[in-house]
């Protein structure tokens, strides 16, 4: 799951549970303090509905396989803060007070202990979403901290290999200026012999005309 929305999640749960304990305590109030307290509740819905948003658009940025799960999640938040708004609008009518009133005298101790444990459900449904949230983002921190252990291992043989390639290149380099030089020396033999047998050549015909020159030389005289 994204980090970016379990953040949204965990920051719209608590903005939940405050508007819920202010429209209780709006519906008690009388005056100025029941204005406060309604303005409160309206900032709180505004910052609700901005989380809404960047959770729909988050959600939809991602794989569909995620993003399926999230949006069925974020029905149930986008029905939580109708709820609210209904609640918050109640209480700001001007019969608020009167009907308000009537309920009370009509439910009496019932309707509070409603109230309070549908408060303490909402309470605990947040807690339970947070922890939820905490466990998944502690596994991803642990799927990420194995991820890169894995990283660092591959790169360790990567810069491993990459030695034995230089060392394996430096090698055959050296082998390639030793036969460089080894054909160097051999066409210098070669030259060598080839001036030799020129050489050779030259003192055998030289030879051969002092040998005939002196055959000559006896015939005549």
């Amino acid at each position: 799951m994204s980090e970016a929305f379990e953040r949204y999640e965990r920051q719209y749960c608590e903005i939940s549970a405050s508007l819920s304990r202010k429209c209780v305590a709006a519906a008690a109030m009388d005056g100025e303090q029941k204005k406060q307290k309604i303005s409160e509740a309206k900032s709180g819905l505004d910052d609700a509905a901005i989380l809404i948003r960047k959770m729909d658009l988050e959600a939809r940025s991602l794989q569909p396989s995620v993003k399926a799960a999230l949006l069925a999640k974020l029905r149930e938040y986008k029905s939580d803060l109708n709820n609210l708004k209904s609640e918050v609008k109640r209480i700001s009518s001007p019969d608020a007070k009167n009907a308000a009133r009537e309920e009370l005298l009509e439910s009496g101790i019932a309707d509070a202990k409603s109230v309070s444990a549908d408060q303490r459900e909402r309470l605990l449904m947040s807690t339970e979403r947070l922890n939820q949230s905490s466990e998944r983002i502690r596994e991803s921190r642990r799927t990420m901290l194995g991820t890169e252990e894995l990283g660092v291992s591959i790169l360790q043989d990567l810069h491993e290999q990459r030695q034995s390639l230089l060392h394996a290149h430096n090698t055959l380099h050296g082998v390639d200026d030793n036969i460089g030089r080894s054909r160097r020396v051999l066409a210098s033999i070669s030259k060598r012999m080839n001036r030799n047998k020129w050489i050779i050549g030259c003192l055998i015909v030289t030879l051969l005309l002092a040998i005939i020159l002196i055959i000559s030389f006896k015939l005549i005289h």
